[in-house]
């Protein structure tokens, strides 16, 4: 008999565990977004934490409004934010996020509580034969992409960041037009009861520069006017938080023409970049697509140096920008 039930017990302690390895994480709603909780374990830090759920340290310690140098404690909680380069509400990859049903919602409700998340993927990821919605139930609205299972994070070692060594990309620079002195002669003021005789001197009129080459004078750089003539055309319809890293070019310094690399956008395309941290902005022209390279995995887009120094941005490794085209 006794091996029968010692059999049992272990079961029940199986299930337990397992059952204690598959939380329910739930998401809340706040100024700054969508995010979910997490409660910091021994041996956590901002880097531990922030490689598990795709986020910055530094992006995750200001999204709380904590200071990075004075670490964590066992049991605080802490908002872990749902961006595009951890959370997705497109495909089922991941663990699921659920949300809690309110009263008077119904599934378009549900939707827009959660930045408009797709009503057929609400359905077919809980399986609802209808739209009617009862109060208290739980719906997955998203999946959020973790480094492994939520229950072993406070497994994770502590390591400090490493600098991704970046190929350097050829960036071929355009010449600035020089604009022609023009000296203007200076009119003498003659005697009260004679009259001067000034010969006026023709001034060459200057070549009419293209707007984009009147923009540098702006601290938000020299593509700022193509971008503003670019909206009119086309207006701006993507805003995403992204992860970016640097990648480095001989030009910028003078013209303030700065350039970014990302998959997906066509070359040419000029796009509003922000950091959050102090809303400075640039505008940076795209090169081309970052796809097939090591370096690059991890990584949303590239920013050129100089305008990651423009930006205020000190980091080397990977930051939190947003971007608008």
């Amino acid at each position: 008999m006794k091996n029968p039930v010692y059999c049992l017990f272990i079961f029940l302690l199986l299930s337990l565990s397992s059952f204690a390895q598959s939380p329910v994480l739930l998401v809340k709603s706040g100024d700054k977004g969508l995010h979910i909780d997490h409660s910091v374990a021994s041996k956590e830090s901002f880097f531990s934490i922030g490689r598990f759920y795709h986020v910055h340290p530094k992006f995750l310690a200001s999204y709380n409004g904590l200071d990075m140098n004075k670490g964590l404690s066992i049991g605080q909680t802490l908002n872990i934010p749902l961006t595009d380069t951890n959370f997705s509400q497109k495909t089922k990859k991941g663990i699921p996020i659920y949300y809690v049903v309110g009263e008077k919602e119904g599934l378009l409700k549900v939707s827009n509580a959660n930045n408009k998340v797709s009503l057929q993927s609400l359905r077919e990821w809980n399986k609802l034969p209808n739209d009617d919605l009862a109060v208290g139930s739980k719906l997955i609205v998203g999946y959020v992409n973790t480094t492994g299972p939520v229950a072993l994070a406070s497994n994770i070692p502590k390591e400090e960041p490493k600098t991704a060594v970046v190929e350097k990309p050829i960036v071929k620079t355009e010449p600035v037009a020089e604009k022609p002195i023009v000296k203007e002669e200076v009119k003498k003021q003659d005697p009260p009861e004679q009259k001067a005789i000034v010969k006026e001197v023709p001034k060459k009129a200057p070549p009419q520069a293209r707007p984009s080459e009147t923009s540098n004078m702006s601290g938000q750089g020299y593509f700022k006017t193509t971008f503003d003539q670019q909206v009119k055309q086309t207006p701006v319809s993507k805003t995403e938080t992204v992860t970016s890293g640097i990648f480095r070019t001989s030009n910028g310094v003078q013209d303030a023409k700065y350039y970014l690399l990302k998959d997906g956008i066509p070359s040419g395309t000029v796009v509003r970049i922000i950091n959050p941290e102090n809303n400075k902005a640039v505008y940076a022209k795209v090169l081309g697509e970052m796809s097939g390279i090591r370096q690059n995995q991890g990584l949303n887009i590239r920013i050129s140096n100089i305008a990651a120094t423009t930006l205020g941005i000190s980091e080397v490794d990977k930051f939190i920008v947003k971007i608008s085209y």
